[in-house]
């Protein structure tokens, strides 16, 4: 096979294992790859210590397959309805966008599955597959063993950059991936190998002067175009960050308790968006929030294991739990945050007592009015 026959398999090959996009890039270093360095110089990445860690593997694909040629660049479609809420039960269901005023979470944490093993197995096979196309010609000259190292958000690459070299979709102003065809609710992932494989024209960018994303931002944490602090980003303050949330940044999270999809939501480039089929991915029950804080590590894990909130562990949850509640201000909380006081984590504890705090200075406020 030449490499338009193998670039066309693999691309069957891919379609027929559940990915929605698929693209095919060169090895070479990403477009933004000065960029992300100046990114990284000015400490956007917070906390992320491996980004700065990987930074050299990420600039430079050959560092991680020193002999690769070829990039395939796929995409998965995450997408469901937003679910608007009536009363109790509708309050507590994971669907739940911005005009739900309980349990918002990012879209992509809705199901019972975690998005690294959904992908992350079809990406095994497909690496599986290109390791056993038969090559000849100029292939079997320069490629004698084909080698193929797949990664979906777990390694050290760029893979918004190569998705949109490959075709797959472009960087939109909030710095995530948006499809023409799926809108901006797509996961990536990657297989990088040595076989050389045709390559597909790259995604111009269609923003034009929209800036939606940036006027959405709750905490103005995209502070231009292209450019996000991590920092003031609410996905950053309610997962990637391990510790206590700033105390003035703690108001403007309000109900939500994983992740933000604000600028996401926004996008005229949703009104392409699709239901996804995936089961994983569909929507499930949570109970009340203030339920949560009576949960041990055991009920945690139970509950969550399997899914995206279970990386940030019982701890970070109920300590984004606690700042929804005192954001949202029902005096019917105070009890369960006090509960909360003598929990035997100390971020917990923290977070309770401001939660407390938040609720009764309102309380206060209003009774003066």
């Amino acid at each position: 096979m030449n490499e338009t026959e193998c670039a066309a398999a693999v691309k069957r090959h891919a379609r027929a294992l559940g990915f929605d996009l698929v693209g095919i890039t060169t090895a070479q270093p990403p477009q933004h790859a000065k960029e992300f360095q100046d990114w990284l110089a000015k400490r956007f990445h917070g906390e992320m210590a491996y980004m700065a860690r990987n930074a050299p593997k990420r600039i430079e694909p050959l560092r991680i397959l020193s002999d690769a040629r070829s990039i395939v660049v796929v995409g998965m479609n995450y997408h469901l309805e937003a679910v608007v809420p009536s009363g109790d039960s509708a309050r507590s269901a994971a669907g739940t966008a911005a005009t739900t005023p309980r349990n918002r979470i990012a879209r992509y944490a809705w199901g019972d599955g975690d998005y690294h093993e959904v992908m992350g197995e079809r990406l095994k096979q497909l690496s599986d597959f290109i390791r056993s196309l038969p090559v000849s010609g100029t292939q079997a000259h320069n490629c004698s063993h084909t080698e193929a190292i797949w990664y979906v958000d777990t390694g050290p690459i760029l893979e918004r950059d190569l998705a949109q070299r490959a075709g797959v979709g472009f960087i939109g102003k909030h710095t995530n991936l948006i499809s023409r065809r799926f809108g901006n609710w797509i996961f990536l992932g990657a297989v990088l190998t040595n076989l050389q494989l045709a390559l597909d024209p790259p995604e111009r960018e269609y923003c034009g002067t929209c800036r939606r994303c940036i006027d959405a931002c709750p905490t103005r944490a995209i502070v231009a175009p292209y450019q996000l602090d991590a920092r003031l980003c609410i996905s950053y303050l309610t997962i990637e960050l391990k510790g206590a949330i700033p105390v003035d940044l703690r108001s403007v999270i309000g109900d939500r308790i994983f992740g933000c999809d604000d600028c996401l939501e926004v996008c005229p480039w949703n009104r392409f968006a699709r239901e996804s089929p995936v089961k994983e991915f569909q929507r499930r029950e949570l109970p009340p929030l203030t339920e949560f804080l009576s949960w041990d590590k055991a009920k945690f894990k139970a509950f969550f294991r399997g899914t995206p909130i279970y990386r940030i562990k019982r701890r970070g949850f109920l300590r984004n739990v606690c700042v929804a509640l005192g954001n949202i201000g029902d005096k019917s909380a105070v009890p369960p945050l006090q509960r909360a006081l003598d929990d035997p984590e100390p971020l917990v504890r923290e977070h309770a007592a401001w939660a407390i705090e938040q609720i009764r200075s309102r309380m206060d406020r209003k009774r003066n009015q």
